[in-house]
Protein backbone atom coordinates (compact mmCIF):
# COMPACT_ATOMS: atom_id res chain seq x y z
CA UNK A 1 0.00 0.00 0.00
CA UNK A 2 1.51 3.73 -1.16
CA UNK A 3 1.59 6.50 1.98
CA UNK A 4 -1.36 8.44 0.60
CA UNK A 5 -3.04 11.63 1.13
CA UNK A 6 -5.46 9.19 3.71
CA UNK A 7 -2.15 8.00 5.14
CA UNK A 8 -0.62 11.50 5.40
CA UNK A 9 -3.84 12.83 7.35
CA UNK A 10 -3.54 9.35 9.35
CA UNK A 11 0.17 10.99 10.69
CA UNK A 12 -0.30 14.20 11.11
CA UNK A 13 -2.72 13.51 14.04
CA UNK A 14 0.85 12.11 15.23
CA UNK A 15 2.55 15.37 15.43
CA UNK A 16 1.31 17.80 18.44
CA UNK A 17 3.12 20.31 17.00
CA UNK A 18 0.58 20.46 13.91
CA UNK A 19 -2.36 21.95 15.84
CA UNK A 20 -0.92 25.05 16.27
CA UNK A 21 -2.21 27.90 14.08
CA UNK A 22 -2.05 31.55 13.50
CA UNK A 23 -4.61 34.07 12.92
CA UNK A 24 -7.43 31.02 12.87
CA UNK A 25 -4.95 29.26 10.39
CA UNK A 26 -3.35 26.12 11.01
CA UNK A 27 0.50 26.87 10.47
CA UNK A 28 2.41 25.04 7.58
CA UNK A 29 5.65 23.44 8.28
CA UNK A 30 7.41 23.50 5.41
CA UNK A 31 10.73 23.86 7.39
CA UNK A 32 11.65 20.22 8.03
CA UNK A 33 15.43 20.98 5.76
CA UNK A 34 15.95 23.10 8.88
CA UNK A 35 14.49 20.21 11.13
CA UNK A 36 11.10 18.62 11.58
CA UNK A 37 8.40 18.29 13.96
CA UNK A 38 8.32 15.51 16.06
CA UNK A 39 5.75 12.30 16.38
CA UNK A 40 4.41 11.99 19.75
CA UNK A 41 6.37 9.14 20.32
CA UNK A 42 9.06 10.60 20.25
CA UNK A 43 8.51 13.32 23.43
CA UNK A 44 7.12 10.12 25.24
CA UNK A 45 10.51 8.13 24.75
CA UNK A 46 12.08 11.48 25.99
CA UNK A 47 9.49 11.89 28.87
CA UNK A 48 9.95 7.81 29.80
CA UNK A 49 13.77 8.39 30.11
CA UNK A 50 13.51 11.27 32.42
CA UNK A 51 10.69 8.91 34.70
CA UNK A 52 12.53 5.84 34.54
CA UNK A 53 16.57 5.73 34.40
CA UNK A 54 17.63 9.82 34.43
CA UNK A 55 20.88 8.79 35.22
CA UNK A 56 24.64 8.23 34.31
CA UNK A 57 25.68 5.03 32.36
CA UNK A 58 27.84 2.46 33.94
CA UNK A 59 26.43 2.00 37.49
CA UNK A 60 25.92 -1.48 39.43
CA UNK A 61 22.48 -0.24 40.22
CA UNK A 62 18.81 -0.78 38.37
CA UNK A 63 18.58 2.57 36.94
CA UNK A 64 21.71 2.88 35.33
CA UNK A 65 21.83 -0.59 34.08
CA UNK A 66 18.40 0.20 32.19
CA UNK A 67 19.90 3.24 30.54
CA UNK A 68 23.06 1.11 29.85
CA UNK A 69 20.32 -1.02 27.78
CA UNK A 70 18.56 1.33 26.05
CA UNK A 71 21.27 3.32 24.91
CA UNK A 72 22.69 -0.08 22.98
CA UNK A 73 19.25 -1.07 22.04
CA UNK A 74 19.33 2.78 20.29
CA UNK A 75 23.02 2.16 19.27
CA UNK A 76 21.19 -0.94 17.48
CA UNK A 77 18.54 0.90 16.05
CA UNK A 78 20.35 3.48 14.35
CA UNK A 79 23.04 1.25 12.79
CA UNK A 80 19.85 -0.57 11.43
CA UNK A 81 18.47 2.92 9.86
CA UNK A 82 21.97 3.45 8.65
CA UNK A 83 22.29 -0.16 6.98
CA UNK A 84 25.82 -0.79 9.68
CA UNK A 85 26.56 -4.18 10.61
CA UNK A 86 27.71 -3.24 13.63
CA UNK A 87 26.20 -0.81 16.62
CA UNK A 88 29.33 0.08 17.59
CA UNK A 89 29.76 1.91 14.69
CA UNK A 90 27.59 4.53 16.10
CA UNK A 91 28.09 7.33 17.82
CA UNK A 92 26.36 10.14 19.48
CA UNK A 93 27.32 13.84 19.54
CA UNK A 94 25.86 17.07 20.44
CA UNK A 95 25.20 17.78 16.62
CA UNK A 96 26.56 16.71 13.26
CA UNK A 97 29.15 19.94 13.63
CA UNK A 98 30.46 18.99 17.23
CA UNK A 99 30.59 15.59 16.13
CA UNK A 100 33.11 16.62 12.61
CA UNK A 101 35.11 19.04 14.85
CA UNK A 102 35.88 16.64 16.77
CA UNK A 103 37.23 14.43 13.57
CA UNK A 104 38.74 17.14 12.23
CA UNK A 105 40.74 17.99 15.51
CA UNK A 106 42.23 14.10 15.62
CA UNK A 107 42.99 14.19 11.76
CA UNK A 108 45.03 17.40 12.28
CA UNK A 109 47.06 14.65 14.77
CA UNK A 110 47.69 12.83 11.71
CA UNK A 111 48.33 15.65 8.70
CA UNK A 112 50.36 18.31 8.10
CA UNK A 113 52.59 19.83 5.21
CA UNK A 114 52.23 17.93 2.16
CA UNK A 115 48.38 16.37 2.75
CA UNK A 116 45.66 17.05 1.55
CA UNK A 117 41.90 17.50 1.73
CA UNK A 118 39.06 17.41 -0.86
CA UNK A 119 35.32 19.41 -0.07
CA UNK A 120 33.32 20.49 -2.38
CA UNK A 121 31.82 23.78 -3.27
CA UNK A 122 28.15 22.35 -2.59
CA UNK A 123 28.26 21.84 0.92
CA UNK A 124 26.90 23.00 4.35
CA UNK A 125 29.47 24.53 6.60
CA UNK A 126 29.76 22.27 8.87
CA UNK A 127 31.28 20.00 6.20
CA UNK A 128 33.13 22.91 5.03
CA UNK A 129 34.75 24.46 8.20
CA UNK A 130 36.33 21.53 10.53
CA UNK A 131 38.16 20.83 7.04
CA UNK A 132 39.21 24.06 6.18
CA UNK A 133 40.74 24.89 9.87
CA UNK A 134 43.27 21.75 9.22
CA UNK A 135 44.94 24.63 6.34
CA UNK A 136 46.56 25.69 10.13
CA UNK A 137 48.55 22.77 10.40
CA UNK A 138 49.67 23.09 6.49
CA UNK A 139 47.30 20.64 4.89
CA UNK A 140 45.80 21.79 1.51
CA UNK A 141 42.49 22.04 0.25
CA UNK A 142 40.74 21.96 -2.95
CA UNK A 143 37.00 22.23 -3.65
CA UNK A 144 35.33 20.09 -5.85
CA UNK A 145 33.32 22.58 -8.43
CA UNK A 146 29.68 22.15 -9.37
CA UNK A 147 27.64 23.08 -12.14
CA UNK A 148 24.26 25.77 -11.64
CA UNK A 149 22.53 22.81 -10.50
CA UNK A 150 24.74 21.79 -7.39
CA UNK A 151 26.34 18.34 -9.51
CA UNK A 152 29.55 17.64 -9.21
CA UNK A 153 32.12 18.42 -11.74
CA UNK A 154 33.21 14.71 -12.37
CA UNK A 155 36.35 15.74 -14.60
CA UNK A 156 37.13 18.17 -11.74
CA UNK A 157 36.73 16.13 -9.12
CA UNK A 158 39.42 13.37 -11.02
CA UNK A 159 41.63 16.80 -11.11
CA UNK A 160 41.56 17.38 -7.70
CA UNK A 161 41.74 13.66 -5.76
CA UNK A 162 45.53 12.52 -6.23
CA UNK A 163 48.15 10.36 -4.12
CA UNK A 164 48.23 13.43 -1.70
CA UNK A 165 44.59 13.53 -0.69
CA UNK A 166 43.77 12.27 3.06
CA UNK A 167 39.93 12.86 2.93
CA UNK A 168 37.09 13.34 0.71
CA UNK A 169 34.72 15.08 2.22
CA UNK A 170 31.00 15.54 0.15
CA UNK A 171 27.63 15.57 0.95
CA UNK A 172 25.01 13.29 -0.50
CA UNK A 173 22.11 15.52 -0.98
CA UNK A 174 22.05 19.96 -1.11
CA UNK A 175 20.11 21.19 1.46
CA UNK A 176 20.00 24.70 -0.62
CA UNK A 177 19.24 23.30 -3.81
CA UNK A 178 18.12 19.41 -3.29
CA UNK A 179 20.42 18.42 -5.53
CA UNK A 180 21.28 14.50 -4.58
CA UNK A 181 24.85 13.34 -5.68
CA UNK A 182 25.97 9.81 -7.40
CA UNK A 183 28.84 9.45 -4.98
CA UNK A 184 30.33 6.37 -6.87
CA UNK A 185 33.20 8.21 -8.72
CA UNK A 186 34.40 10.22 -5.34
CA UNK A 187 34.18 6.74 -2.97
CA UNK A 188 36.27 4.92 -6.55
CA UNK A 189 38.29 7.73 -6.62
CA UNK A 190 39.09 7.87 -3.05
CA UNK A 191 40.01 3.84 -2.42
CA UNK A 192 42.34 4.62 -5.73
CA UNK A 193 44.80 6.62 -3.57
CA UNK A 194 44.27 5.37 -0.47
CA UNK A 195 41.92 8.46 0.96
CA UNK A 196 39.55 8.22 3.33
CA UNK A 197 35.35 9.65 2.21
CA UNK A 198 33.25 10.86 4.35
CA UNK A 199 29.63 12.12 3.97
CA UNK A 200 27.23 14.73 5.26
CA UNK A 201 23.91 12.57 5.07
CA UNK A 202 22.12 15.09 6.87
CA UNK A 203 19.88 16.38 4.41
CA UNK A 204 19.94 12.84 2.11
CA UNK A 205 18.66 10.90 5.48
CA UNK A 206 14.96 12.24 5.83
CA UNK A 207 14.56 11.34 2.49
CA UNK A 208 16.30 8.13 1.22
CA UNK A 209 16.76 5.05 3.13
CA UNK A 210 20.79 5.04 3.77
CA UNK A 211 23.10 2.17 3.44
CA UNK A 212 26.54 2.17 4.08
CA UNK A 213 27.09 -1.06 2.65
CA UNK A 214 26.67 0.09 -0.31
CA UNK A 215 27.37 3.92 0.16
CA UNK A 216 30.80 2.84 1.50
CA UNK A 217 32.25 5.84 3.32
CA UNK A 218 34.36 5.81 5.87
CA UNK A 219 32.57 7.97 8.05
CA UNK A 220 29.17 9.29 7.68
CA UNK A 221 27.36 11.74 9.73
CA UNK A 222 23.59 12.87 10.23
CA UNK A 223 21.15 14.46 12.50
CA UNK A 224 18.02 12.98 14.56
CA UNK A 225 16.25 15.99 14.19
CA UNK A 226 16.15 16.04 10.66
CA UNK A 227 14.13 12.82 10.37
CA UNK A 228 11.41 13.51 12.95
CA UNK A 229 13.56 12.85 16.45
CA UNK A 230 15.66 15.16 19.17
CA UNK A 231 18.42 17.38 18.47
CA UNK A 232 21.32 15.02 18.56
CA UNK A 233 24.20 14.22 15.64
CA UNK A 234 25.04 10.81 14.35
CA UNK A 235 28.34 9.25 13.29
CA UNK A 236 29.01 6.10 11.74
CA UNK A 237 32.25 4.91 11.27
CA UNK A 238 33.60 1.82 9.58
CA UNK A 239 34.04 -0.68 11.98
CA UNK A 240 37.96 -0.32 13.26
CA UNK A 241 38.67 2.88 12.02
CA UNK A 242 37.60 4.73 14.85
CA UNK A 243 39.77 2.83 17.39
CA UNK A 244 42.66 4.03 15.56
CA UNK A 245 42.03 7.86 15.18
CA UNK A 246 43.65 10.28 18.23
CA UNK A 247 40.40 11.91 19.60
CA UNK A 248 40.32 14.22 22.30
CA UNK A 249 39.28 12.59 25.50
CA UNK A 250 39.77 12.19 28.65
CA UNK A 251 42.06 9.50 30.23
CA UNK A 252 38.59 8.36 32.74
CA UNK A 253 37.17 7.89 29.12
CA UNK A 254 36.15 4.33 27.31
CA UNK A 255 38.67 4.66 24.31
CA UNK A 256 36.96 1.90 22.66
CA UNK A 257 34.54 2.40 19.59
CA UNK A 258 32.16 3.69 19.49
CA UNK A 259 32.76 5.84 22.97
CA UNK A 260 36.06 6.69 21.96
CA UNK A 261 34.51 10.05 20.40
CA UNK A 262 31.92 10.42 22.90
CA UNK A 263 33.11 13.25 25.80
CA UNK A 264 31.00 13.98 28.55
CA UNK A 265 27.64 12.96 29.66
CA UNK A 266 25.47 13.02 26.64
CA UNK A 267 21.95 13.95 26.41
CA UNK A 268 20.70 10.12 27.22
CA UNK A 269 16.74 10.96 27.16
CA UNK A 270 17.34 12.91 23.71
CA UNK A 271 19.49 9.79 22.16
CA UNK A 272 16.91 7.20 23.45
CA UNK A 273 14.17 8.70 21.32
CA UNK A 274 15.77 8.35 17.82
CA UNK A 275 14.97 5.28 18.63
CA UNK A 276 11.51 6.05 18.50
CA UNK A 277 11.59 8.28 15.94
CA UNK A 278 13.52 5.40 13.36
CA UNK A 279 10.60 3.26 14.78
CA UNK A 280 7.39 5.15 13.99
CA UNK A 281 9.09 5.58 9.89
CA UNK A 282 8.97 2.36 10.02
CA UNK A 283 5.65 1.85 11.06
CA UNK A 284 4.56 2.78 7.55
CA UNK A 285 6.30 0.30 5.87
CA UNK A 286 5.98 -3.54 5.56
CA UNK A 287 8.36 -6.51 5.39
CA UNK A 288 9.90 -8.80 7.71
CA UNK A 289 12.14 -7.31 10.38
CA UNK A 290 12.87 -3.19 10.95
CA UNK A 291 15.19 -2.94 7.93
CA UNK A 292 12.51 -3.83 5.54
CA UNK A 293 10.41 -2.15 7.44
CA UNK A 294 12.39 1.70 7.14
CA UNK A 295 13.31 0.95 3.38
CA UNK A 296 9.85 0.08 1.84
CA UNK A 297 8.10 3.12 4.47
CA UNK A 298 10.92 5.65 2.84
CA UNK A 299 10.26 4.39 -0.38
CA UNK A 300 6.80 4.78 -0.29
CA UNK A 301 7.07 8.39 1.43
CA UNK A 302 9.84 9.05 -1.01
CA UNK A 303 7.52 8.96 -3.81
CA UNK A 304 4.35 11.18 -1.82
CA UNK A 305 6.92 13.94 -0.83
CA UNK A 306 8.61 13.38 -4.64
CA UNK A 307 4.95 14.16 -5.76
CA UNK A 308 4.08 17.05 -3.61
CA UNK A 309 7.27 19.24 -4.29
CA UNK A 310 6.98 18.74 -7.87
CA UNK A 311 3.80 19.89 -7.66
CA UNK A 312 5.34 23.11 -6.08
CA UNK A 313 7.78 23.14 -8.20
CA UNK A 314 5.60 22.86 -11.93
CA UNK A 315 3.39 25.72 -10.40
CA UNK A 316 5.77 28.02 -8.69
CA UNK A 317 7.52 28.01 -11.78
CA UNK A 318 4.96 29.78 -13.55
CA UNK A 319 4.33 32.84 -11.09
CA UNK A 320 5.55 35.95 -12.74
CA UNK A 321 9.33 36.88 -11.01
CA UNK A 322 9.91 33.27 -9.72
CA UNK A 323 12.87 32.35 -10.49
CA UNK A 324 13.97 28.39 -9.20
CA UNK A 325 17.13 27.08 -8.36
CA UNK A 326 18.47 23.72 -8.91
CA UNK A 327 17.70 20.85 -10.86
CA UNK A 328 13.75 19.81 -11.74
CA UNK A 329 11.74 16.98 -10.90
CA UNK A 330 12.66 15.08 -13.99
CA UNK A 331 16.08 14.19 -11.61
CA UNK A 332 16.08 10.87 -9.59
CA UNK A 333 16.40 10.53 -6.76
CA UNK A 334 16.43 14.20 -5.72
CA UNK A 335 15.11 15.56 -2.16
CA UNK A 336 11.86 17.21 -1.77
CA UNK A 337 13.40 20.71 -1.01
CA UNK A 338 13.01 23.62 -3.93
CA UNK A 339 14.16 27.29 -3.27
CA UNK A 340 13.20 30.29 -5.44
CA UNK A 341 13.57 33.83 -5.70
CA UNK A 342 10.85 36.40 -6.18
CA UNK A 343 11.22 39.52 -8.57
CA UNK A 344 12.24 42.49 -6.48
CA UNK A 345 12.08 41.63 -3.33
CA UNK A 346 14.30 40.23 -0.87
CA UNK A 347 14.34 37.25 0.48
CA UNK A 348 13.74 38.24 4.18
CA UNK A 349 10.68 40.61 2.74
CA UNK A 350 8.99 37.81 1.13
CA UNK A 351 9.30 35.30 4.20
CA UNK A 352 8.18 37.89 6.77
CA UNK A 353 5.32 38.23 4.53
CA UNK A 354 4.67 34.89 4.12
CA UNK A 355 5.43 34.03 8.10
CA UNK A 356 2.73 36.00 8.84
CA UNK A 357 0.58 33.93 7.02
CA UNK A 358 1.57 31.15 8.80
CA UNK A 359 4.04 29.76 6.80
CA UNK A 360 7.00 28.28 8.22
CA UNK A 361 9.99 28.40 5.94
CA UNK A 362 13.65 29.49 5.68
CA UNK A 363 15.62 31.79 3.79
CA UNK A 364 19.44 32.75 3.20
CA UNK A 365 21.71 30.28 2.72
CA UNK A 366 21.21 27.85 5.34
CA UNK A 367 24.91 27.25 6.18
CA UNK A 368 25.92 26.33 2.70
CA UNK A 369 26.75 29.87 2.09
CA UNK A 370 29.26 28.87 -0.82
CA UNK A 371 26.59 27.34 -3.47
CA UNK A 372 24.47 31.10 -2.97
CA UNK A 373 27.48 32.89 -3.02
CA UNK A 374 28.53 30.65 -6.85
CA UNK A 375 25.25 31.65 -7.35
CA UNK A 376 25.00 35.15 -7.17
CA UNK A 377 22.54 35.49 -4.65
CA UNK A 378 24.35 36.68 -1.22
CA UNK A 379 23.56 40.24 -1.73
CA UNK A 380 19.72 40.21 -1.87
CA UNK A 381 19.88 37.85 0.76
CA UNK A 382 19.85 34.35 -0.82
CA UNK A 383 17.20 32.24 -1.12
CA UNK A 384 13.64 31.42 -0.39
CA UNK A 385 13.37 27.30 0.47
CA UNK A 386 10.58 25.02 0.78
CA UNK A 387 10.80 21.46 2.04
CA UNK A 388 8.60 18.60 2.16
CA UNK A 389 8.15 16.45 5.01
CA UNK A 390 5.94 13.53 5.35
CA UNK A 391 3.31 15.39 7.21
CA UNK A 392 2.86 18.23 4.55
CA UNK A 393 -0.06 18.45 2.47
CA UNK A 394 -1.29 18.90 -1.39
CA UNK A 395 -3.69 21.63 -0.02
CA UNK A 396 -0.92 23.20 1.92
CA UNK A 397 1.01 23.59 -1.46
CA UNK A 398 -1.89 25.30 -2.79
CA UNK A 399 -2.15 27.27 0.01
CA UNK A 400 1.82 28.57 -0.45
CA UNK A 401 1.39 28.91 -3.87
CA UNK A 402 -1.41 31.29 -3.94
CA UNK A 403 0.50 33.48 -1.26
CA UNK A 404 3.33 33.48 -3.29
CA UNK A 405 1.37 34.81 -6.16
CA UNK A 406 0.69 37.77 -4.05
CA UNK A 407 4.31 38.59 -3.52
CA UNK A 408 5.24 41.90 -4.93
CA UNK A 409 6.83 40.44 -8.83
Amino acid sequence: MPYSDAQCLRAREDFPALSRSLGGQPLVFLDGPAGTQVPGQVIEAQNHAYRMFNTNTGGEFVTSRDLDEALWRTRETVATFVGASEPASISFGANMTTLAFSLSDAFSRLWGEGDEVVISALDHEANRGPWLQLQDRGVTIREIAIDRQGYFDPDDMRSKINERTRLVAVNAASNALGTVNDLSLARELSREVGAWMLVDAVHYAPHIALDVQAMDPDFLLCSAYKFYGPHVGILYTRPGLLNFLPTNRLCTQNSAAPYRIETGTLNHAAIVSIAAAIEYIAGWGEGNGLREQLVDAMGKIYDYEHELAAHYYQHVAAVPGVKIWGPDFSATPRSPTVSITSGKISTDDAVRDLGAQGFCLWQGHFYAQRVVELLGLSENGGLIRMGVSMYNTRSEMDRLLAAIERLPA
